[in-house]
């Protein structure tokens, strides 16, 4: 090769070089972020075994609209396991995984969580007198984070003390088994003792602080000659279920529930709202808060179904039967 060619050949590789350099260049595409997981935080009043039934309805309402547990949707569980006074420090816990939107119910929960924040929504499964208990300003705008699903038990107090003395009418004196301090049972009290002084029937209250004491309840109720018993709805009593419905059998007392569970766990009868049912409609403000919707704005709603259930087998090892009154009444007779 020549001077004079090498000299040519240079500058032929110069100015594909400064040409290369002008040219623009196309940035690299950046990773694209995967779309952000919504985090669900499920403070359950009772035991995960107690439970179950409550938070499957609320597992299959999210199923329904599409929503695939640790797919699409992630829920953070914290369980009570039926002691009230948890719930400050399993609300706390939630609050610092920062969840999109918290599921609860009881009064007790929805208490710690609204103490511990007014930011992150709430839903509500099942609370008693939202409007009264402070917890929303009024059912068709609850103003704040708290929306859900009110149980109404106040307006079934007074059919509880009704329906036992027709399913058992010798009955004259009612024990009835309540939770101390707290405000609900307060007034399910008073309604109680409305309906019994109608019925010519005397309301024996008895308090229990937690599941320890109700075994001693049980004997003080004995004690104060109880020949029936109201069961009011709290976490401690649904967690405890087996245990109560065993004493009552043990101490012959037959009793009337709010919820269907302590029927099917051998309980005389029951007369409540449908909870299972509360739990899955849970799942449809959920979806609405996930998709923008604030609790402010979502109206707290009334419950549509109740259920008048009754355990036969339960009634003959009382010596009972129920009348036919009660029977065409039920909504399920277990056999």
């Amino acid at each position: 090769m020549t001077l004079r060619q090498f000299h040519f050949q240079l500058l032929n590789i110069l100015a594909i070089a400064l040409t290369l350099s002008i040219l623009p260049v196309s940035p690299v595409p950046a990773a694209q972020q995967p779309p952000k997981i919504p985090r669900i935080g499920y403070l359950g009043a009772f035991s995960p075994s107690a439970g179950a039934r409550f938070l499957e309805s609320f597992r299959q309402g999210l199923r329904d609209l599409g929503y695939v547990e640790g797919q699409n949707i992630f829920i953070d569980y914290r369980w009570a396991e039926g002691r009230p006074d948890r719930f400050p420090a399993l609300a706390a816990e939630l609050i610092q995984l920062r969840v999109d939107v918290i599921v609860t119910q009881g009064n007790s929960a929805v208490t710690a969580l609204q103490q511990a924040t007014q930011t992150i929504p709430i839903v509500v499964a099942a609370m008693g007198d939202p409007v009264g208990s402070g917890f929303v300003a009024s059912l068709a705008r609850p103003g704040g984070n708290i929306t859900g699903f009110s149980v109404q038990t106040e307006d079934l107090a007074g059919k509880w003390p009704e329906l036992l003395k027709e399913a058992v009418p010798k009955v004259s004196r009612v024990g009835v088994l309540a939770v101390s301090q707290i405000a609900a049972h307060r007034t399910l009290w008073t309604e109680i003792q409305a309906a019994a002084k109608t019925l010519k029937v005397t309301p024996q209250r008895q308090e229990v602080a937690g599941p320890d004491e109700i075994e001693n309840a049980f004997g003080s109720l004995v004690k104060g000659r109880a020949q029936g018993l109201i069961v009011l709805p709290h976490p401690v009593t649904v967690d405890r279920r087996t245990q109560i419905v065993g004493l009552a059998a043990k101490n012959r007392l037959p009793a009337i529930y709010p919820d269907t569970l302590f029927v099917e766990a051998g309980g005389f009868m029951s007369y409540g709202v449908n909870r299972s049912d509360l739990n899955r409609r849970t799942a449809t403000y959920v979806d609405k808060i996930l998709k923008g919707a604030k609790p402010a704005d979502l109206p707290v709603e009334q419950p549509t179904r109740f259920e008048l259930v009754v355990n036969l087998k339960a009634a003959k090892a009382l010596g009972l039967t129920f009348p036919q009154s009660i029977l065409i009444r039920a909504d399920h007779v277990i056999q």
